[in-house]
């Protein structure tokens, strides 16, 4: 077995571990990339681009079905399973061509391929070909479906993830999934409308990230009427029989049982920590075994070791892995001396119809720290450009400080929640008063009106604190105050 020396070892060549790569090689040429699979980030190969992709045809076939509610008619929808998965299959690819470009454009000195496993703090063993002893380490390993071993015992090939979705060469006829999360959600809508029967069964009764009651109610609402749901399921009882799954679900209403070709295990990530050998290491870690991590720096404890990506389990998603990644390969590089760094505001979006969105800090967060925030809302019913597109469904909910006026969040069910969402988290990041963001332009008719209606009714509600005393160019205290603003509103708001 050979040995290695290098300034910064980066276990995991995903979209954190690239990225810790760049901002390391941008002090130090002392760096070596591990990866133990293929090159290409989950994001591109199984995760938001191959399901936005089939999202995108069932959206089409969907367009092609409601079109007789606008007065058009465009004849029999017929879904061809097999031209479907060749588009998402072939797209796929040339995504992750991009990334693995990216990959091996970087001096092949600096990358090595194999699992790695702690020997002891500073000592990584690479399969059973090289020993690598590294100053300091980023840990980006990614994360992995996670469910119940024994589902695999009882149905074999038939249980699958959202990576096997992505290899299928035709649409299956039915399809069982279980999880009521973002992956679940996504993908049962989306082979429901591509012609594929489908049930989604789930534990409880919340669907996606949602965190504010009222809207938790409203989406069991609007996405019950629009995709088959089970939902309390207190138990599931799986059996194969030949190439059928068979499904019993217990519920409050009794027994269902179903058959289907798959059942789709949509129950959650797990990091990718538990085969690290970290047990080998004096790394702080929490009962669960994972590394006690700062995630300002990335720093785990005091240590030379960091983690970013989906390996803390913390905020699974593309932007907030990258973010991660630039921050633990760069402090990898400063430590001891390491630097906290302020994260973005939160921003999460599930592509369902209506989609859902959080934005800067959500509801029970707000609950949590004892926050004092009011409320304000607005339904989609009758929102006039939400109507005119036939898309009137759902509920938009902001959150905003008394006192200070302040913008803190908002959750929403709705249409265009992608957009609508990107708005309000750049709002939260600047730290926008709720009064500044009516002062904005809105164009009519636009969904963003619903947002103004929403942010009027929450203006109503804040509570005013002591009014700060404004400050001069000089920093000197201003007597009297600037007049507001004047804001003309342009057509009618609804």
């Amino acid at each position: 077995m050979r040995t290695l020396h290098t300034h910064i070892a980066i276990l995991g060549a995903g979209t954190a571990g690239m990225n810790a790569y760049r901002a390391a090689t941008a002090h130090t040429a002392s760096v070596l990339l591990i990866e133990a699979g293929a090159y290409g980030t989950t994001c591109a190969r199984v995760g938001c681009m191959p399901s936005k992709l089939l999202i995108a045809a069932a959206e089409a076939a969907h367009a092609v079905a409601a079109a007789p509610e606008f007065g058009v008619h465009a004849g029999a929808l017929r879904v061809d399973g097999e031209a479907v998965m060749r588009r998402v299959r072939a797209e796929r690819d040339r995504f992750v061509g991009f990334v693995v470009e990216d990959v091996e454009r970087w001096p092949a000195e600096r990358r090595l391929h194999g699992h790695a496993r702690f020997l002891d703090d500073h000592t990584l063993a690479i399969d059973e070909h090289t020993r690598v002893v590294a100053d300091r380490i980023v840990i980006a390993t990614g994360s992995r479906p996670s469910f119940p071993a024994r589902w695999r015992e009882r149905l074999g090939e038939r249980l699958i993830v959202n990576d096997d979705v992505f290899a299928w060469h035709d649409l299956p006829r039915a399809v069982a999934v279980v999880g009521g999360g973002v992956i679940g959600l996504e993908l049962a809508q989306a082979l429901h409308r591509l012609g594929v029967r489908v049930r989604l069964y789930v534990r409880g009764r919340e669907l996606g990230p949602l965190t504010d009651p009222a809207l938790r109610a409203e989406a069991v609402t609007v996405l019950g009427a629009a995709l088959p749901i089970t939902l309390d399921v207190a138990d599931l009882e799986l059996a194969r029989d030949g190439d059928e799954v068979v499904v019993r679900a217990a519920t409050p209403e009794g027994i269902r049982e179903e058959r289907f070709d798959y059942l789709l295990a949509a129950t959650g990530r797990r990091p990718n920590i538990d085969r690290l050998g970290l047990e080998n290491t004096s790394l702080p870690r929490d009962a669960d075994g994972l590394p006690r991590v700062d995630l300002r720096t990335g720093q785990v404890g005091g240590s030379h070791v960091f983690i970013a990506g989906d390996a803390t389990d913390e905020r699974m998603i593309l932007h907030e892995a990258a973010d991660e990644g630039r921050i633990a390969g760069d402090n990898a590089w400063r430590y001891p001396d390491v630097r906290a760094h302020t994260r973005r505001a939160g921003l999460a979006i599930v592509f369902s119809d209506p989609q859902i969105m959080l934005a800067g800090t959500h509801h029970a967060a707000l609950v949590d720290a004892g926050a004092a925030f009011a409320i304000g809302e607005v339904s989609f019913e009758d929102q006039g450009r939400s109507r005119v597109m036939l898309q009137n469904r759902g509920r938009l909910r902001v959150y905003g400080e008394h006192g200070t006026g302040r913008f803190l969040g908002a959750e929403m069910i709705g249409p265009a929640a992608e957009h609508v969402g990107h708005l309000l988290a750049w709002s939260a990041q600047r730290g926008d008063t709720v009064q500044a963001m009516l002062d904005s332009p809105f164009y009519h008719p636009v969904v963003e009106e619903g947002v103004r209606t929403a942010l009027r009714q929450l203006q109503r509600a804040l509570r005013p604190g002591p009014a700060p005393a404004e400050r001069g160019l000089d920093g000197g205290a201003v007597r009297g105050g600037a007049g507001s603003a004047t804001v003309m509103s342009v057509g009618r708001e609804t």
